[in-house]
């Protein structure tokens, strides 16, 4: 379908994971559905970029033939350490417990099979209510209008949400390059084993990852107060310590996102959800969004497809509850929180220069999630 027809049932505005995904999983809805993007594909998406086998099977991708034509580095170890302190090396089976992706590849492949008609190369301008539904930019007619934007998604701020305001956000700087072949020699990171930082404070932690020849690294953190500091300090350590090129780029790019704990935006109002950054679903140990992402577009999908045409916020209330199921309440406390800093700060220095805690704790369940089985994309 061209961009020619202007009535839909499903308008996603958003052509990331999260939007592409639920227009795949809606494929075979009998639904007429678009996606807008301001930005034409491929585009620049700055990330640490890795997905689990978990999320290569929620999307049906079959590696080794996303492979053939895509970077798709497999992992099989993590090296993990407190900032300047003893590192630890998690070594896993024969099999890759997940893969390193750079997303301008990634997300246009998923956006370009997700079976949706594309507009490209227009933002979004603002919604008006009609008899049928919304009215979007004016001129797109649409029953169900999803915001599927990212952290600043307009269809969320549209709904209310205060965007950047009165959140606690994670805000992030990180640069993606090709290394030369003097570059490659300069850098000792494994291709097959990314190394991760925790921030001596616990507000976040640094990255390195090899996507082939191409190198990726970047810090976030909780508290962004002098964070182009913090970084330009993580860069130096990284080259003194022989980690990456003594040339490599100063500066970084920044972007930010919600943790679900911390996240209160609105979801659904008549005739609109909100999916993947855009609800502010990123894991809170990680920060990861890809995986949360993708999967409440395909909780989303789910929900539209039992509201057969019935779009008011009645009809889709189970997406938040399905949320809720998956990812547990938001604003939930746990033990840590009534910690005070410092003991909490030298009880990190302990653990995470242990092999099991670091293996069984911060790889398996923080950042590997091996404890939730992939859900199925019925």
């Amino acid at each position: 379908m061209s961009a020619d027809s202007r009535q839909f049932d499903v308008l996603i505005v958003g052509g990331g994971p999260a939007g592409s995904t639920l227009a795949w999983a809606l494929r075979d809805a009998g639904l007429s559905i678009a996606i807008l993007d301001k930005q034409t594909f491929p585009r620049d998406k700055v990330c640490a970029g890795w997905v689990t086998p978990a999320v290569l099977e929620e999307l049906s991708v079959n590696p080794d033939e996303y492979a053939q034509s895509h970077t798709l580095q497999p992992i099989y170890a993590f090296r993990v350490s407190q900032l300047g302190k003893r590192e630890v090396e998690t070594r896993h089976s024969e099999q890759a417990v997940s893969y390193s992706i750079r997303r301008c590849e990634f997300d246009d492949f998923l956006l370009h099979r997700s079976g949706a008609t594309l507009i490209l190369g227009e933002k979004f301008k603002d919604m008006q209510k009609t008899e049928r539904g919304w009215r979007v930019n004016g001129k797109y007619d649409a029953r169900l209008v999803v915001g599927a934007g990212g952290h600043f998604c307009p269809v969320a701020r549209q709904m209310g949400a205060k965007l950047g305001q009165a959140e606690t956000v994670v805000a992030a700087q990180e640069i993606e390059f090709e290394m030369t072949s003097e570059q490659l020699g300069q850098c000792s990171v494994e291709a097959a084993m990314p190394e991760l930082f925790f921030c001596e404070d616990l507000k976040g932690y640094g990255w390195v990852v090899r996507k082939n020849n191409f190198l990726n690294i970047g810090l976030g953190r909780e508290d962004n107060h002098k964070l182009a500091e913090h970084v330009a300090q993580f860069r130096q350590l990284l080259i003194h310590q022989g980690k990456i090129p003594a040339d490599t780029p100063e500066k970084f790019h920044g972007h930010a996102y919600l943790l679900y704990p911390h996240a209160k935006r609105p979801l659904l109002q008549d005739g609109v959800i909100i999916i993947g950054d855009a609800a502010g679903l990123a894991y809170p140990q990680s920060g990861e969004g890809i995986r949360p992402a993708i999967e409440s577009a395909l909780l989303a999908a789910q929900v539209i497809k039992a509201a057969s045409g019935d779009y008011s916020q009645q009809a889709l209330q189970g997406y938040t509850q399905q949320l809720e199921a998956r990812f547990g309440q938001r604003e939930k406390k746990d033990l840590t929180d009534y910690l005070p800093q410092w003991f909490k700060q030298s009880l990190a220095s302990s653990l995470l220069s242990t092999e099991w805690f670091v293996r069984k704790v911060v790889v398996d369940r923080w950042f590997l999630h091996n404890d939730q089985a992939p859900l199925t994309t019925v």
